[in-house]
């Protein structure tokens, strides 16, 4: 496990530190559109650095250049086995430079600093990683065709791709989106969250030193209507993988639909439920989980378990565990490995949260200082309510009391969303009937979590569309299945195979 340095130590990585100020464009830096615009430290509200703000000129370059990378065939016609050489390479050069990295992330996003260095930057490293040395151990396959036929199924990347990022998680989404993009031989453009630029320009940087080819990642910041809608309506773009908000979600199928019905991969919101019934064992560690599972990376987080359900007869008892490790999150700058809370992404998103605070009485929190929302705890909750509706992205819990296990599924399945859920409980068979009956991707059993690398994560409902990141399954999404009949009949007999 990485060792953290101290707030001061991570201050002069910080002043130290070279920040990227132009787009990625056919494996340099490029003023693009000339246009720039400031990317700010959420903490402090002060300006990092002016970065380039690209537009559709600049989209429409950098597909081009996508798209010559892609039919030159320097990448996507390697052999899979160097594709993977160069991509843990950059795992490499990722790990040299992650302090550097961490820090960036943090001051760009106001993640706390413990986390970047414990979770993000390892978890991005290994993703790469696993991507890279799945890819030359993928087979593919052949049908039945009889003595007189062979039938090949096989995976050819799916060209030029466009990679939409979020704010919350810039690096580790990234690195969920690269990994398989790259490994399965694509040209790959990146859309940074226009707040959260700077680690994906690093990173293309990084990618070019370790060897990916010119045009094969580039990176474009700028905001949605700018770089976002060009990539998404572009004739020659083939896909657009995005995470984000359901409402912006919906526009890129629009995109699609208005143009090539390009391939189009949503990850979305949720509203996501945590249900502990009256068996549950261990209530100090369910309690850790749930706070866990709420407030993680200040609930500016998609799987977060905002709604507690929460059975009457352990109510009280979780309640009381509940708030006592609450007050253990300390909540403050983010440079400061103490903190496991930092600030909230932007004042507008702050405005956003905060319109859910006061609706009634909170047991803890309920306050906001700035940048920093503290960690909010309001019990009896009705279903209808707007704190059990709608996603809030922000460090709210929401407890609602049942009385039996078909309510707390009813409940729990009450929602537009569908994207993850925790059940806890003693007994096995009642855990899996119950997580077999919740309309979410990914169901969690006595514990919180998303899966693993190995587990793909995604969304029911409007949670998600079109596949899945993560897995063995992320690949399907990058590449386009291709059959190939070959005739082997003789000719002699006269007996062909259409």
């Amino acid at each position: 496990m990485t060792d953290l340095l101290t707030r001061d130590e991570y201050a002069a990585i910080a002043a130290a530190t070279s920040f990227p100020r132009a787009a990625f464009i056919d494996g340099k830096f490029r003023a693009g559109s000339g246009a720039t615009m400031p990317t700010l430290n959420p903490a402090t509200g002060e300006t990092i650095c002016e970065i380039a703000s690209c537009n559709a000129d600049d989209v429409n370059f950098a597909v081009g250049k996508a798209r010559e990378a892609f039919e030159q065939g320097h990448w996507s016609k390697q052999h899979p086995s160097e594709r993977k050489d160069v991509l843990i390479r950059l795992c490499k050069l990722i790990t040299r430079n992650r302090r550097e990295l961490a820090v960036m992330e943090s001051l760009d996003s106001g993640k706390p600093i413990r986390d970047c260095e414990l979770i993000d930057i390892p978890e991005s490293i290994h993703t790469i990683k696993w991507h890279a040395e799945l890819v030359d151990k993928l087979y593919d396959q052949t049908a039945p065709g009889g003595d007189d036929a062979i039938a090949m199924i096989v995976r050819e990347p799916v060209g030029v791709v466009g990679l939409v990022l979020p704010w919350n998680f810039p690096l580790l989404m990234l690195a969920w989106k690269i990994g398989p993009a790259l490994a399965a031989g694509n040209s790959v453009i990146v859309k940074p969250a226009e707040q959260t630029p700077l680690t994906a320009l690093r990173i293309a940087e990084l990618a070019s030193e370790a060897g990916v080819p010119n045009g094969v990642l580039q990176v474009l910041p700028g905001d949605g209507p700018s770089v976002g809608e060009p990539l998404g309506r572009h004739p020659d773009v083939d896909m657009v993988s995005f995470t984000g908000s359901t409402e912006t979600g919906r526009r890129f199928l629009h995109y699609s639909a208005d143009s090539n019905l390009k391939n189009v991969v949503l990850e979305c919101g949720g509203k996501n439920p945590a249900i502990v019934l009256e068996d549950a064992e261990d209530l100090d560690l369910v309690a850790e989980h749930v706070v866990n599972a709420a407030f993680w990376n200040m609930g500016e987080n998609c799987s977060a378990n905002s709604r507690l359900i929460v059975h009457k007869d352990v109510k009280d008892a979780l309640i009381e565990r509940i708030v006592a490790r609450t007050r253990d999150w300390k909540t403050g700058d983010p440079l400061d490995p103490a903190n496991h809370l930092g600030a909230l992404i932007d004042t507008e998103h702050c405005n956003k949260v905060a319109g859910y605070l006061g609706h009634q009485d909170a047991l803890v929190g309920g306050n906001i200082d700035g940048p920093y929302v503290f960690p909010t705890i309001y019990d009896n909750v009705k279903r209808a309510d707007v704190l059990a509706k709608e996603e809030i992205f922000g460090p709210v819990l929401s407890i609602i009391t049942v009385a039996s296990v078909e309510e707390a599924i009813e409940v729990a399945n009450d929602t537009e969303y569908g994207l993850t859920a925790s059940v806890f409980t003693a007994n096995a068979k009642r855990a899996i009937r119950t997580a077999r009956a919740i309309r979410a991707g990914t169901v969690t059993i006595n514990c919180f979590g998303e899966g693993d690398i190995s587990t793909p994560f995604g969304g029911y409902k409007q949670s998600g569309f079109g596949g899945r990141d993560n897995s063995i399954h992320a690949h399907d999404q990058y590449t386009e299945l291709k059959t190939i009949w070959i005739d082997l009949s003789d000719p002699a007999s006269g007996d062909n195979v259409g």
